[in-house]
């Protein structure tokens, strides 16, 4: 086997090995989300109060994000990224574990912080094999995280259809992922700096360019939050459907998402990161405006799906913009998902606050008015596009 040969091996592995990572960090998501109400009734808290626990994730992660840079400087992507991804696991047995709301608290904001740094470590690898095969794959990676996601939930939905205990859930869930995390974290790619290279602040602001890109993820990630959150709530409140085909709706959404992720490598490859994020914007636009004007619960499903396909690859991209802005794509991706994480920290909230004041209707209506700025400045995502590669030798494998 040549060395050509034997680095694009290596480099389809690498590619395995970070898609799993994905599925991965999103399975512990959807296996968290599900027992949210067990974990309620547990600490004993209030709706308004399980509503202040649950900012601590994205406060966590906002918080740590910044450090996974100089995390993987000084230990190598690979060791970084193992050791952050079993934190990570890990940390889905502490929230089934809190016995009020200060511990509650406590315990969500180092999920997020476990949460946000093991996310930053494996798109900054996805980046890099991304590059390397000069072949999009950030909207598969991403579409693997929601298959990882919708395999927790599914677990999640079982264990409490069966009445089972949270904690021994997640003390099952976490020991499983955690070994196929560390299993998969054997074949990413070990990258490390050069011995001139000086290491990341552990703290800094985020490049400019990353504002620009992240400005276009706040948009795709605030009409996301907002569906997900409030789509079931849109159909039975607004279009008077029952509580079955609203909840569908959301379903139906997130299986969306999913698949236009995972063939969105192919349209990016085929059209170009910011053809694609346009005519996307254009669809998520109109899918909200059916939303909002639509006169049946048939037409508003349609929207909410054509809405989830417009902005699906939308994040992908801007962590693959990030990742090609600048000398350090860590600190990039890092500000990149913090803005990200604050859209989805904030949207429920908004549409809520927007929904008390005058109505759902009017809340959708900001969505479509977000939906737009996908349309205007992606533009600012033309980095998410590769530089073609000569040859394969241009681009060789430095792992161990």
């Amino acid at each position: 086997m040549n060395e050509v040969t034997y680095a694009l091996k290596e480099l389809k592995q690498a590619r395995y090995a970070v898609a799993t990572v994905f599925c991965v960090h999103g399975a512990v998501t959807g296996s968290f989300a599900t027992r949210v109400p067990w974990i309620q009734d547990h600490a004993g808290v209030s709706a308004g109060q399980l509503g202040l626990a649950l900012a601590f994730p994205a406060i966590g992660a906002s918080v740590a994000m910044p450090l996974a840079g100089s995390v993987s400087h000084r230990f190598g992507a690979r060791t970084a990224l193992r050791g952050l991804l079993a934190l990570w696991t890990l940390a889905l047995t502490l929230p089934s574990l809190a016995p009020n709301l200060v511990t509650l608290c406590a315990v969500l904001f180092v999920y997020g912080a476990t949460a946000g740094m093991s996310d930053v470590a494996m798109n900054a690898l996805g980046v890099e094999v991304e590059t390397r095969l000069d072949k999009s794959i950030m909207s598969g990676l991403h579409g693997m995280w929601s298959v990882g996601a919708l395999i927790g939930s599914a677990g999640g939905t079982l264990a409490a259809h069966l009445g089972g205990d949270a904690r021994l859930h997640h003390l099952l869930a976490a020991a499983v992922l955690t070994v196929v995390g560390f299993a998969a974290c054997r074949w990413v790619l070990d990258l490390r700096p050069a011995e001139d290279e000086e290491a990341p602040p552990r703290f800094t602001l985020p490049p400019k360019s990353a504002l620009l890109i992240g400005a276009v993820g706040f948009c795709a990630v605030f009409a996301e939050g907002a569906s997900l959150d409030w789509s079931a709530v849109y159909l039975r409140d607004v279009l008077d459907t029952s509580a079955g085909l609203a909840a569908a709706c959301t379903t139906a959404f997130t299986l969306t998402m999913a698949v236009a992720r995972i063939a969105g490598d192919a349209v990016v490859d085929r059209f170009g990161a910011v053809r694609t994020v346009r005519v996307g914007g254009v669809g998520a636009t109109l899918g909200a405006l059916l939303v909002v004007v639509a006169p049946n619960p048939p037409v508003a499903m349609a929207g909410f799906g054509l809405l989830g396909l417009g902005i699906a690859v939308v994040v992908p991209l801007a962590f693959a913009a990030a990742g090609r802005s600048g000398p350090n794509p860590s600190q990039a991706i890092a500000g990149v998902a913090t803005i990200t994480y604050t859209s989805g920290l904030i949207a429920p909230s908004a549409i809520g606050t927007v929904a008390d004041a005058t109505s759902l209707v009017v809340s959708f209506g900001l969505v479509t008015a977000l939906t737009c700025g996908l349309m205007l400045f992606a533009g600012v995502l033309r980095g998410a596009d590769r530089t073609p590669l000569k040859n394969a030798e241009a681009a060789p494998a430095r792992t161990n």
